[in-house]
């Protein structure tokens, strides 16, 4: 990574000045003033927020045969929990970008993405956000462990992302998948960073789409069409 790419993760607002040598001026009235212009300055620098394609387009085609999905929590860690576009840099070092940040949290645009990736594939009567008064045969929930950029030899982003399918009727686990991938970075600015994350996430939700597809339809074809709730 350049030097220039690591000063602008700093997002300071640069030096504030040379220290007077004269003792007329005191290091209390310097300090002060310090602090003046680094609040003015971190409270006037805008907030960019970038947002993700979806994972594929919707369709209207359905099964009225199929079972009805619902997509429940992607739970994630308290590092995950806000907007801010993360990064790990190194062996050791994690951290995030202060005025750089998702329109969504990372679970929130997981599970989005995972919706519409199992929508298109019109195998299901419904595909749903699970809630309250949602019915459906299927609970497909999990955990994401990683949603960040990598700086290694080369920028790349990173998702790490655990799911589990559970059959409603019985409430036990019928399929869990772990999902690991990492895509290149084209560049080393932050949209480069945000297109790598929209392609590593498409492919993501693609994957695990397909691979519950392929189960489900495994336990379609053993126990026949399932009938509507």
């Amino acid at each position: 990574m350049t030097n220039s790419f690591l000063w602008g993760r700093l997002e300071t607002c640069g030096p504030i000045g040379n220290r007077p040598s004269s003792s007329a001026a005191p290091l209390v009235y310097l300090t002060i003033g310090a602090i003046f212009l680094f609040t003015s300055c971190v409270s006037t620098r805008p907030v960019h927020y970038y947002t993700l394609s979806p994972a594929s387009a919707p369709t209207n085609q359905t099964n009225p045969d199929g079972p009805t999905i619902l997509i429940g929590l992607i739970a994630t860690p308290e590092s995950l929990q806000d907007a801010r576009i993360r990064y790990h840099a190194g062996a050791n070092e994690t951290g995030s970008y202060e005025y750089h940040r998702w329109e969504q949290r990372p679970g929130a645009m997981v599970r989005d993405s995972l919706v519409r990736a199992l929508r298109a594939s019109g195998k299901y009567r419904r595909v749903l956000e699970s809630s309250s008064v949602a019915i459906g045969d299927y609970l497909l929930r999990g955990k994401l462990y990683e949603f960040a950029e990598v700086d290694n030899a080369a920028i790349q982003t990173k998702i790490s992302l655990h799911l589990e399918l559970i059959d409603k009727k019985t409430n036990r686990s019928v399929w869990d998948r772990p999902f690991e991938r990492e895509e290149p970075a084209s560049g080393k600015n932050i949209n480069d960073v945000v297109a790598s994350m929209d392609r590593n996430l498409q492919q993501v939700a693609t994957a695990a789409a397909a691979e519950i597809d392929k189960f489900l339809a495994a336990v379609g074809r053993a126990s026949g069409p399932v009938r509507p709730l």
